[in-house]
C-alpha cells in the first residue's frame, strides 16, 4: 500500500481540538465531561495511528470493479475496532437510522468519485469501505484512522448524531483519497490544504447526492450536527469563513477567509483546522464564479490537482494555487475557468508563482 511521497496516514478529525478544548473548559460538567472524554479517546486512537504506521498495517483485498465494497460495524459504545458486523454490501437497510445512513454515506462518497473522476474507491483500486458507528458514550467526534471511518452518537448537548450530515462522512473519506495520493503533511499549511480537500470534496458530495448547483448549495460543512442549544448553523462554512457559529460555550468560529487574517499558532497541529478556511474560500469562489455543478468544472482541476503527483507532501497554499492554475488551462484553456480559479485565489490573497 503506498502513496505518492510514501504512506504515512494520518489520524483525522471533523471536530477540530480548538472546538473541544473550548468545550471542555465548560462550567457544565454535562458538557465539560463529553468533550474531556472525547479528547482523551483521540489522543490514544492518534497514538494507536502512530503504532500501527510504525508496525504496519494488515493487508486488506481489493476488486477493482467499480462497485462499492460496504460493511459496517456497531462498537455498541465500546473502542473496540472494527466491532460487531450489522450490514454488508447489498444487505437490505436495517431498524437502526445511523446504520443506514453510514452506509448510504460510504455509498454516496464512491459514487462522486467513480461517476465524477472516474476513480474506484478511495485507493483508486477498489478499496473496502469499512466504518463503525456508536463508538464510545458520548464520543463527540467522528474520524478516519487510516484504514476505516468511526462514528461517535455525540453527547445530545452540544453534538448530534454524527453520521447525520453526509458532507461529514465525505469529508473523513476524502482523507483517504489524499492519503492515497499526495500525502500532504498534516501540520502547517499543507495540513491546512489536506483539511481543505477534505472539506471540499465532503461538500461536493453533499452537492452531488443532493443534484445541487454551486449557487443552490449552502457551502456549510457539517449542518445538522450542532444540537437545537448551539448558536451556530455548522462547523465551518467555505462562503462565509468564521461565521459558521458563535455560541457562548464553543465561543465563536475562528476561520479566516484571507491571508491578511492568516492564524499564526502551535495548536491544532498549526491550525490546520482553522486556516483550512482560506483554500476553502478559494474553492467557493471559483465555484460560484463558474456556476454549474461545481465538481463538473472547480472540483475537476481540485482532483487534478491533488492526484497529479505533481503536488509535494509539503505543499504551501501559493504552491497548490499555482498548480491549480496550470492545471485549469491544461484541462479547459484560456477561458472562464482558468479566469475563476486565478480571481480565486487573489480574492484570498494567495499568490500564484
Amino acid at each position: 500500500m503506498t502513496t505518492h511521497g510514501g504512506f504515512e496516514p494520518v489520524f483525522c478529525t471533523i471536530v477540530p481540538p480548538h472546538v473541544l478544548d473550548k468545550l471542555a473548559q465548560a462550567e457544565d460538567s454535562s458538557l465539560a465531561g463529553p468533550a474531556r472524554r472525547t479528547l482523551q479517546r483521540d489522543a490514544f486512537e492518534r497514538t494507536q495511528r502512530r503504532l500501527t504506521t510504525v508496525i504496519g498495517a494488515s493487508a486488506v483485498a481489493a476488486v477493482a470493479d467499480g462497485k462499492p465494497q460496504r460493511t459496517i460495524h456497531d462498537a455498541r459504545h465500546g473502542t473496540d475496532l472494527p466491532g460487531h458486523k450489522v450490514r454488508g454490501e447489498g444487505d437490505k437497510p436495517g431498524k437502526d437510522a445511523t446504520v443506514n445512513r453510514a452506509y448510504a454515506g460510504l455509498g454516496a462518497t464512491f459514487e462522486l468519485f467513480l461517476q465524477a473522476y472516474r476513480r474506484d474507491s478511495i485507493d483508486g483500486n477498489g478499496l473496502p469501505l469499512n466504518a463503525t458507528v456508536h463508538y464510545d458514550r458520548d464520543y463527540n467526534n467522528a474520524f478516519w484512522n487510516g484504514e476505516q471511518m468511526v462514528f461517535g452518537d455525540g453527547d445530545g448537548e452540544i453534538f448530534l448524531d454524527f453520521t447525520i450530515p453526509i458532507d461529514v462522512i465525505g469529508h473523513e473519506l476524502a482523507h483517504g483519497v489524499t492519503q492515497y495520493t499526495a500525502n500532504l503533511t498534516y501540520f502547517g499549511q499543507p495540513g491546512a490544504l489536506n483539511e481543505s480537500l477534505s472539506d471540499v470534496f465532503g461538500a461536493l458530495i453533499k452537492q452531488y447526492t443532493l443534484g445541487q448547483t454551486a449557487t443552490e448549495a449552502d457551502w456549510l460543512i457539517g449542518a445538522g450536527l450542532l444540537a437545537p442549544r448551539v448558536t451556530g448553523t455548522a462547523l465551518r462554512s467555505m462562503k462565509a469563513p468564521g461565521t459558521a457559529y458563535d455560541d457562548d460555550v464553543l465561543g465563536k468560529d475562528p476561520q479566516p477567509a484571507t491571508m491578511d487574517d492568516f492564524v499564526r499558532t502551535g495548536r491544532d497541529n498549526g491550525g490546520v483546522h482553522i486556516n483550512s478556511g482560506i483554500p476553502n474560500h478559494a474553492f467557493y469562489l471559483a465555484a460560484t464564479a463558474l456556476g454549474g455543478h461545481a465538481w463538473e468544472r472547480a472540483g475537476q482541476v481540485w482532483y487534478d490537482v491533488l492526484t497529479s503527483g505533481r503536488l509535494k507532501q509539503q505543499a504551501m497554499f501559493a504552491d497548490f494555487a499555482t498548480l491549480t492554475v496550470k492545471a485549469a488551462r491544461e484541462r479547459f484553456g484560456d477561458g472562464e475557468e482558468l479566469d475563476a480559479v486565478s480571481k480565486a485565489w487573489e480574492q484570498v490573497g494567495v499568490r500564484t508563482l
